[in-house]
């Protein structure tokens, strides 16, 4: 039997409604719901990642332009978000497909046990044969408890859910080194081994928001670098062939095991010659690289840091080696930011605790067990002088070494 792949598809508003008009893109959605059948039929485990309530709440409404005040727009996501699982539930149905819907913001995983909670949902809901569809829960979210855009959204979702791979659908074929719509010497690019080392142009963005829309390429090159680090494939594809998808999937299940060179050598073969369409494919780290742990990705992508911790580069060492230690006072050398005890916080490390606090380079993120008022008198002291100092002692460390997180390979970001 040929391998079953969970997989993440990432839908922008463009995709789903006329630019123009705000009207349903009806063609387009039932060859994206054909083609995910198919998918689910493959054996497949498929997750949507949907945008377009606002934008058809607009239109339901008679609103020509999106309103800039911020309860309007909640207002039209809540008449949106209706219209639009029912008519995806209605264009699934044609095809005896069940589906579920899944509303989200950050609050909603603020909690490691909800964020397990929500996973164990979504992995129930797989189970039974359903296609979720997954938007942020823009009737409610506001800028503090935002994913910020849906490519961060599909994203999150698809490293909560261990994905093999996240589609992010769009309206150019691939990744360009330019816009290829003002720049003629823009060429395409098929494989992506680290998002770091591009040389692309993204100012003059080829799908820099659209009218009904957030996204662009650069909000695109952000998802694919978070969906990497969890060990997601992600592949940016053309959202107007959805069938290209069964195209992409195939090839992959073909050159499993293969080297980087010899898929790069491959896949310029195919597209030439038509075989595969052109997409754009970016590889995720390695496995033993990759983000295992559940609760390491939710520290660095399911919450929102509130303030940041400096501490310096011997600090750093002991907290990331092999038998690391908890961060103690001792190694904090400044604090920024105004944070309460349980928040999340950025990690930022300098050379020396001499060292300039600007060079200072981000390297990870913790949950502390002291408000920031509280870490600002202890920084620099011993653990047994807690007490003493706030006539209180909730712990020795200011972060345990369970809340505490890297990213993969944390050491280059110092080299």
């Amino acid at each position: 039997m040929p391998p079953c792949y969970t997989i993440v598809i990432k839908l922008g508003s463009s995709s789903l409604v006329d630019e123009v008009t705000r009207e349903p893109r009806l063609a387009n959605m039932s060859r994206l719901v054909e083609t995910m059948v198919q998918l689910r039929r493959q054996g497949h485990r498929i997750i949507v990642v949907s945008s377009g309530a606002i934008a058809v709440g607009m239109r339901a409404m008679g609103y020509t332009t999106r309103p800039s005040k911020l309860a309007t727009v909640q207002a039209l996501a809540s008449v949106g978000q209706g219209i639009l699982i029912g008519l995806w539930d209605n264009l699934f149905k044609q095809l005896s497909q069940p589906i579920s819907q899944i509303l989200l913001t950050r609050n909603d995983i603020v909690d490691f046990t909800q964020y397990r909670n929500a996973v164990n949902t979504i992995n129930e809901v797989l189970e039974m044969g359903v296609i979720p569809i997954v938007n942020e829960n823009d009737t409610l979210s506001v800028a503090e408890i935002k994913f910020g855009d849906n490519d961060t959204l599909s994203a999150i979702t698809a490293g909560m859910m261990h994905a093999d791979y996240l589609f992010l659908m769009t309206d150019v074929e691939a990744l360009y080194t330019a816009n290829p719509r003002s720049d003629p010497m823009a060429q395409p690019i098929l494989i992506v081994e680290k998002v770091e080392e591009l040389q692309v142009n993204t100012d003059t963005d080829a799908g820099a928001g659209s009218g009904v829309g957030t996204g662009g390429m650069t909000t695109k090159l952000i998802a694919a670098e978070l969906a990497s680090s969890a060990g997601v494939v992600t592949i940016v594809s053309l959202s107007s062939r959805p069938e290209y998808m069964l195209d992409i999937v195939a090839d992959i299940q073909d050159n499993e095991g293969t080297s980087v060179e010899e898929m790069k050598q491959k896949l310029a073969d195919k597209v030439k010659k038509g075989h595969i369409p052109l997409h754009t494919r970016f590889l995720s780290l390695p496995r033993d690289h990759a983000i295992k742990s559940d609760k390491k990705f939710w520290i660095l992508h399911g919450l929102k840091t509130k303030g940041s911790l400096i501490i310096d580069k011997g600090c750093f060492q002991a907290l990331s080696r092999k038998n690391r230690a908890g961060l103690l006072p001792a190694g904090i050398v400044h604090v920024t930011g105004v944070f309460h005890e349980s928040e999340c916080v950025s990690l930022m490390v300098v050379d020396s605790k001499t060292s300039p606090i600007e060079s200072a380079k981000l390297v990870g993120q913790c949950r502390v067990n002291y408000s920031s008022v509280e870490i600002s008198m202890i920084k620099g002291c011993q653990s047994h002088e807690i007490e003493h100092i706030l006539g209180f002692a909730d712990s020795e460390y200011i972060a345990h070494r369970d809340n505490i997180a890297f990213p993969p390979l944390v050491e280059e970001v110092l080299m």
